[in-house]
Formats: C-alpha cells, sequence, structure tokens
C-alpha cells in the first residue's frame, strides 16, 4: 500500500510531505500517518517543516468518507482536530509550507504552524464549510480566531470568503509568499533558523503565549465531538 505521507530527516530538520497524488484529502489513512510522522519528529526532536504537494496543500477532509457518514466520518473529524491542535502546540517550531491550495480542513492545518509560508500563485485559500452548507464547527471557529484578524475572522468564518494568496498574508493565513519554485528551499532555510532557538524555551513560550487559545480549541473540540457523536448511527 502506497504511502501518503513521507518523512526525511536531515541536520535536525523533519520534513513531512503529503501527497496523495490528487488534492491531499485527509482521510483516516492520511492523518494516521501524519500522526505517526509527527511522532518521530518528535522523538527525534527535530524542527519540523509540514508541505504538500505541487499546488495543492490540502483541500480538507475525504469526501468519500464525509459521504458514508456515521462513525467514520465524526472520528475522521475528530482526528483532524486533534492533529490541528498537536501542531499548535507541538514541542517545537513547526514551519508550514502551503503549496497552493488550502480549503477547510486544510487551512486549518495551515493555521497551526508556528511560521507559515505560501506559494504565490492562482490558488485558493479558506475555510468554505458555510458555503457547502455545512455550519462551522465549534473548533474551526476557534482555530481561525486565534490567528486571523477579527475582520477576515468574520469574512473566511461567517460568509465563507475564499482568498488569493496575497490576501491571506493580510488576512493572517500565512505569513509571506514566495515563487512555488522557491517554496521548499525557504521553508527549510526558515527550518533551520528556528532550529538555533532553544526548544525549550521557544516551546514553553508558545504554551503560554497560546494558553487561551488552546483552552478555547480543547473546549470546542469537545463539544464537537458531544455532537457528531450524536448524530452517529445508533447514538442514544
Amino acid at each position: 500500500m502506497t504511502s501518503r505521507v513521507a518523512y526525511e530527516l536531515k541536520d535536525s530538520i523533519a520534513t513531512i510531505t503529503m501527497d496523495d497524488g490528487k488534492m491531499n484529502a485527509l482521510s483516516p489513512r492520511m492523518l494516521s500517518e501524519l500522526g505517526a510522522a509527527l511522532d518521530r519528529a518528535e522523538a527525534a526532536r527535530a524542527v519540523v517543516v509540514l508541505i504538500g504537494r505541487q499546488g495543492v496543500f490540502s483541500a480538507g477532509f475525504d469526501l468519500q468518507t464525509l459521504r458514508t457518514g456515521g462513525q467514520e466520518a465524526s472520528e475522521m473529524f475528530l482526528a483532524g482536530f486533534e492533529l490541528s491542535a498537536r501542531l499548535l502546540s507541538f514541542p517545537g517550531p513547526v514551519v508550514i509550507a502551503c503549496t497552493g491550495h488550502a480549503l477547510a480542513m486544510g487551512v486549518f492545518l495551515l493555521l497551526s504552524g508556528d511560521h507559515r509560508i505560501g506559494a504565490a500563485g492562482p490558488f485558493k485559500l479558506g475555510a468554505n464549510e458555510v458555503a457547502i452548507g455545512l455550519t462551522m464547527p465549534f473548533f474551526g471557529c476557534e482555530i481561525s480566531r486565534q490567528r486571523l484578524t477579527p475582520a477576515h475572522f468574520h469574512r473566511a468564518v461567517v460568509n465563507a470568503e475564499i482568498f488569493r494568496p496575497e490576501e491571506a498574508v493580510e488576512a493572517g493565513f500565512v505569513d509571506r509568499l514566495v515563487a512555488p519554485s522557491e517554496l521548499p528551499g525557504v521553508a527549510r532555510a526558515a527550518a533551520l533558523e528556528l532550529a538555533k532557538l532553544d526548544r525549550d524555551v521557544h516551546t514553553a513560550t508558545k504554551l503560554r503565549a497560546r494558553a487561551a487559545s488552546l483552552r478555547a480549541i480543547r473546549a470546542a473540540i469537545d463539544e464537537d465531538a458531544v455532537i457528531f457523536r450524536a448524530r452517529a448511527p445508533g447514538a442514544s
């Protein structure tokens, strides 16, 4: 079975690459492989670079699992939310290289990095839940709130507005843009700079700086879990 996630450790930089050959759907399998890659990076005390395939970071959750519904879909949602929370509190720097389109859960992962670099180009970034008839989960509200500007938060979350990369920098989805061909090298260079920081001090500081957001995100995931599991077949 072909892996959807590649892991490479070099010079204390763990590069984790998502590539399912399509839109990098965050399926249960993809999420499991990402979790395993983060386990390896954490054990190695490495700086993480999370990157997508050319033209696509991730278009969100796996549609086939969503259409199936039930417990599998609910658990996929929650696994994605937990992955995002883990990235936000990861014990070491996390660089995210957004190689192209980032939508729904894909953009929530993007909002979970310490330094986020986007590829310039004709790409779409945003949370499209409301546009496709889904009430935004509590988690989606909180992960967006902790990084987007107040005005862009409402445009993105409530109005489901989709942003071009240049607009995404102003909104807070990414920190800067580079040419697509330069993105891997720039992301690695950023990771090497972050590797010079005292890892434990960096982690303690980001946990302190994000304490309120992390509490809100944890409460949101718990609230979403109650809702999702109540909808699953056989729920009482």
